[in-house]
């Protein structure tokens, strides 16, 4: 026993949960006509996976769930649960027992649960397609529909032996793979239209990495230049700087000395300056006086002749004349006046204290002229006189003409000293001029050499956007030969031969290139990717193409070993049902093929035919049917009346079912034509298939009940509401006897 019971709960007329349990390989399921006995065979259709309205005698979804009576409000869903006894592992899953149930919602939407587990309706068809069961085909004949084998065309007809033959799941794994050959070629095209769109940008994208290679070659190049010569540049710069600065504190130095040694010399000058002016107004007071006192010195001398030779004339004396007291007097004053005289040292003291004993002395003589006649004696005194003034006058001359002489070497010796100084002076002023010019110079180059520095940061910073961190190593690096010494145009030259590579990288307009060799990266692993991806999808068809060919060799070779079984069992159940003639499924001829085709059913593209033509297997070759009957010239099925139509249907369905027993087959009234004699043979034949598939029969004949194990009755209510009723048969039997 595989197919242990159904339950139906809101569907069709079913408003309430019913169950139907077999324990019988053959279970008759009967009742009045319209009770719900083919909603029965059409609720093993829903749960095992029907998608066709039509075959289940509705439109949409939601007639599928009860719609309601006065008795009984209407359900927003219809569920079939069917359990299968899986202890021999029917189906392809560990468990001892399998439930599918499948249920429809009034908004269209359905839902599938295998042991209480959601899932999708492909799993569901493959797993019964595995056990050779489907919700639709051969194993389920729904009512009116036993000579649908007979009606149906060709192509149609083959399908169903297929599904008779158990190569359903050969037919869902070609199905698939051809499912996934079409993707495979459409992402094989997308791939391809892909790889088609990033190659021209891959191809710029390797020109601009070639570039940006270039660019990098260029800047290792370019750093290796900066290195050496801003560590040439720098070391230079260094030195300069050090020896221009030592020059222009040197320069300062001596500039400074020779300002501080001018200034020296000039405030020495100053006072040399005020007393040669006083030293030039001596000299000209001393040569006035000495002509005064020369004056002087002549007249006394002539006055000193006259003296001398009035005395030598004159015998008059003294006493005679002039009282002595008075002379005494005189000459106390005179002694008075000429040591205050030889006391004085100013010059104007000295002509002042001169001029007034000259008036003393003029006053005496006018007194003594106007009283008395000079004595021998007087004379002897004037004349004595006269020499002492003549010799002090004489000496004052000489101490003015010594003293006028003094000023005037003091003078030259100053003005010597001034022309020795100023010479000096010129030659310090010329010093610091010179030593100015060479501080001034040194400033400059100085100056050049913040410029050369400010340069020299510009040009590291330039060299970093350019180069990066690794320029910095020219600091850790030792001063190259000859860099202090080399001549600089060697350095002008590097620096030249750096910008033209400046220029060069800058022009080729990359920058770091970073971005754009990531890009190129993601981009060209993409294009390797999806040149895998075309390699793996092209193998991937091959092996798919390969697959399809052998599923189609593996269906045909099965096709055909089952058509030839078929065909004997075929005749065999004929010749029962009929009393003799025979009966033969044909394959048609290739030519003949295409006219017969349904539109609607053209599954096969041209993948299908490619693989088709490779392997030589023409699976679309359809089935016709060639029947004899005894006593009869009747060949074809056109000429079949309905009870005939009905034996061949069943004999044909038989002999399936015998070659290749179904788990379970589901019969709705095709017994219904056949007449009491017919009956019986169908319910021997019914006999003999549920010893290899268990039967559900949906009958209103007798001798197909008497045939069955187990009867369930429907009957319909007041309310419309389909309701089971079941008896054992063997327990009826027990009971009435």
């Amino acid at each position: 026993m595989y197919l242990k019971s159904i339950e139906l709960s809101g569907f069709k007329s079913f408003g309430k949960k019913t169950a139907l349990v077999f324990t019988s390989p053959i279970a008759s399921i009967v009742g009045p006509n319209g009770s719900g006995k083919s909603n029965v065979a059409e609720a093993f259709r829903f749960v095992l996976g029907e998608q066709s309205m039509k075959s289940m005698r509705s439109k949409k979804g939601e007639d599928l769930i009860w719609g309601g009576s006065p008795a009984l409000s209407r359900a927003n869903r219809a569920g079939v649960k069917v359990t299968f006894d899986n202890s021999t592992r029917l189906l392809d899953m560990d468990f001892s027992e399998v439930t599918i149930e499948r249920s429809v919602y009034r908004d269209g939407l359905n839902e599938y649960l295998l042991n209480g587990t959601q899932v999708r309706l492909k799993d569901v068809i493959r797993l019964l397609a595995g056990a050779n069961i489907g919700g639709s085909g051969y194993q389920i004949i729904s009512q009116g529909e036993a000579d649908r084998i007979l009606n149906a065309s060709p192509r149609e007809r083959r399908e169903m032996l297929e599904d008779a033959l158990g190569l359903k799941l050969y037919q869902h794994k070609k199905i698939e793979s051809e499912r996934k050959l079409e993707e495979t070629a459409l992402n094989l095209e997308k791939t391809a239209s892909l790889r088609r769109e990033i190659a021209p940008h891959l191809r710029f994208l390797r020109s601009q990495v070639e570039k940006i290679e270039r660019a990098r070659e260029q800047r290792e190049d370019l750093a290796a230049r900066l290195n050496e010569y801003l560590a040439r540049e720098h070391a230079w710069i260094t030195q300069e700087d050090a020896r221009i600065s030592d020059d222009e504190h040197a320069h300062e130095r001596v500039l400074q000395t020779c300002l501080d040694a001018i200034a020296d010399a000039r405030k020495a000058g100053d006072p040399d300056a005020y007393n040669v002016s006083d030293l030039e107004r001596s000299v000209s007071e001393f040569t006035v006086r000495v002509a005064d006192a020369r004056r002087e010195r002549e007249r006394l001398a002539r006055e000193l002749g006259r003296a001398e030779g009035a005395l030598e004339a004159n015998h008059v004396t003294v006493e005679a004349i002039v009282a002595v007291p008075h002379v005494r007097g005189f000459f106390r004053d005179i002694e008075i006046a000429l040591a205050d005289i030889e006391r004085a040292t100013d010059v104007n003291l000295i002509r002042s204290g001169v001029s007034q004993l000259r008036s003393s002395i003029r006053s005496f003589v006018d007194g003594l002229e106007n009283g008395a006649p000079v004595t021998n004696a007087e004379a002897r005194q004037q004349v004595a006189n006269i020499q002492t003034l003549l010799q002090k006058a004489q000496e004052t001359e000489m101490i003015l003409s010594e003293s006028s002489e003094m000023a005037r070497q003091k003078i030259a010796r100053i003005r010597e000293q001034r022309l020795a100084a100023e010479r000096d002076i010129v030659q310090l002023e010329a010093n610091a001029r010179d030593a100015q010019s060479k501080r001034d110079a040194a400033r400059v180059a100085r100056a050049a050499i913040v410029d050369l520095k400010r340069r020299f940061e510009d040009e590291v910073r330039e060299g970093i956007a350019l180069v990066g961190a690794a320029i910095h190593s020219w600091e850790r690096s030792e001063i190259p030969y000859g860099a202090l010494s080399e001549d600089r145009s060697m350095q002008e030259k590097r620096r030249r031969d750096i910008e033209r590579l400046k220029i060069k990288i800058e022009e080729s307009g990359i920058g770091n290139g970073d971005a754009v060799i990531k890009e190129f990266k993601q981009t060209k692993e993409r294009d390797e990717f999806l040149e895998h991806e075309i390699i793996d999808l092209e193998k991937s068809a091959v092996s798919l193409r390969g697959i399809i060919t052998d599923l189609e060799k593996t269906i045909d070779a099965r096709f055909h070993e089952g058509l030839i079984k078929i065909n004997e069992s075929l005749a065999l159940f004929f010749h029962q049902l009929f009393g003799g003639g025979h009966a033969m499924l044909e394959l048609e001829r290739p030519n003949t093929r295409a006219h017969e085709e349904d539109d609607d059913n053209d599954s096969y593209d041209d993948a299908d035919d490619a693989v088709s033509r490779e392997s030589n297997v023409d699976l679309s070759v359809g089935l016709s049917i060639s029947v004899a009957l005894p006593r009869k010239k009747v060949r074809g099925l056109e000429a079949l009346s309905g009870g005939e139509r009905a034996l061949t249907s069943i004999a044909l369905i038989f002999s399936m079912s015998r070659v290749n027993p179904p788990p379970f087959l589901i019969l709705d009234e095709t017994d219904a034509a056949l007449d009491e004699a017919n009956s019986r043979r169908y319910a021997d034949m019914i006999r003999e298939l549920g010893k290899h598939s268990q039967l559900i029969v949906i009958t209103h004949n007798r001798a197909t009940m008497a045939a069955a194990g187990e009867l369930y009755g429907i009957t319909m209510g007041q309310d419309g509401v389909s309701r089971l009723l079941s008896v054992k048969l063997e327990d009826a039997q027990k009971v009435a006897k």
